[in-house]
């Protein structure tokens, strides 16, 4: 019976472990870029530079476009991720998934604010290529 327990209890904190319960929502990040965002005066085409908002260590960024389903995050980050956001029935929002090392380590809700986001020809972003273009 014992022994029984043990195997449940580490089966238990086995899949604890792999859920996305430690990855941070940085809302931080969140309010930093929306300040930005706001405070483009002109209505033109303007950039962003993600690692000035950053201050942890990442080495991808995606960039999930409002409606994307489940199944198409995981095939475009490569990496298992359960959406907090719930972005596939959302269209006020962008989700940038941030990975370290191959592993989701923080994440961010981006309000569109009129405004539409874009990596232009990037498949994802690094700290060295790091340009979200915004599209008035």
């Amino acid at each position: 019976m014992i022994k029984r327990m043990g195997i449940v209890l580490f089966s238990l904190l086995l899949l604890i472990g792999c859920n996305n319960y430690n990855i941070k929502q940085n809302t931080e990040l969140e309010k930093n870029i929306n300040t930005s965002i706001i405070m483009v005066s002109d209505k033109s085409d303007s950039e962003i530079y993600i690692k000035a908002f950053t201050n942890f260590e990442w080495d991808k960024a995606f960039l999930i476009n409002p409606y994307t389903s489940q199944e198409e995050i995981e095939k475009q980050v490569g990496v298992n991720f359960k959406d907090p956001s719930n972005i596939s029935s959302r269209d006020d929002i962008y989700l940038l998934i941030f990975l370290n090392n191959g592993k989701v380590v923080q994440y961010a809700e981006i309000n569109r604010l009129q405004t539409s986001f874009s990596l232009a020809d990037k498949e994802f972003l690094t700290p060295s290529n790091d340009i979200i273009y915004i599209e008035r």
